[in-house]
């Protein structure tokens, strides 16, 4: 099974995609934050037909392997597209495949990722299956609102001694991502922090040095 605590021996900054959080073209936005340092790219895209998300998801995996060959790319939920694509895996969720499914198509190689919002969730089958977890929110998303209970730093901790590697998300700025590492996580990832910035490189370099400090 594919490990995803840390990419390259440090922690995992994952962007997750969002057409309607970007203040300009996705494929610049995703070029320049993984020339600055993001390892890991989660396309969003839940409202398109297979279609036209295959043809979204091969754009921006190309501009993202133009800036980082080694960068790994993900697709939210479609299994069919990550495979038709030739990505690194899959991040599911609710009404995705099971996990158990998600890893016989996928391959032991691949990474099989999903978004979790209460530690309780961790149990050993699922950490047994899953290669990472998204924990969320840590604190109030930047990109969006949200009427879930806010984890902070102590779910984080708890959710960490499943001994899954677990990505914080919601609200995560270069102040709060040293402080998710601090607190166990083996990354972080975001959204509107770089794709609602003026300088989309700047701010994944911000994220990049707290993590890696």
């Amino acid at each position: 099974m594919a490990e995803a605590g840390v990419a390259g021996g440090r922690p995992v900054l994952c962007l997750v995609t969002d057409r309607r959080a970007a203040r300009g073209p996705l494929e610049e936005i995703v070029g320049a934050a993984v020339e600055a340092g993001v390892d890991r790219v989660q396309i969003r895209e839940r409202e398109m037909e297979t279609a036209a998300l295959l043809e979204h998801v091969e754009s921006l995996a190309c501009a993202a392997r133009r800036a980082c060959a080694q960068v790994e790319l993900t697709v939210n939920r479609r299994t069919d597209v990550a495979l038709a694509a030739d990505l690194t895996g899959v991040h599911l969720g609710f009404d995705a495949v099971r996990p158990e499914a998600a890893r016989q198509l996928m391959g032991p190689g691949a990474l099989v990722g999903a978004s979790l919002h209460d530690p309780a969730e961790l149990n050993p089958l699922t950490c047994a299956l899953l290669s990472y977890a998204h924990l969320a929110p840590i604190f109030p998303p930047i990109s969006k609102a949200t009427t879930r209970t806010l984890l902070g730093l102590a779910g984080l901790r708890s959710a960490c001694r499943a001994g899954l590697p677990i990505l914080a998300q919601g609200g995560v700025d270069p102040l709060r991502a040293a402080a998710c590492v601090e607190a166990g996580a083996a990354g972080v990832a975001v959204s509107g922090s770089i794709l609602s910035a003026s300088d989309p490189g700047r701010a994944a370099a911000a994220l990049r040095e707290a993590l890696d400090q």
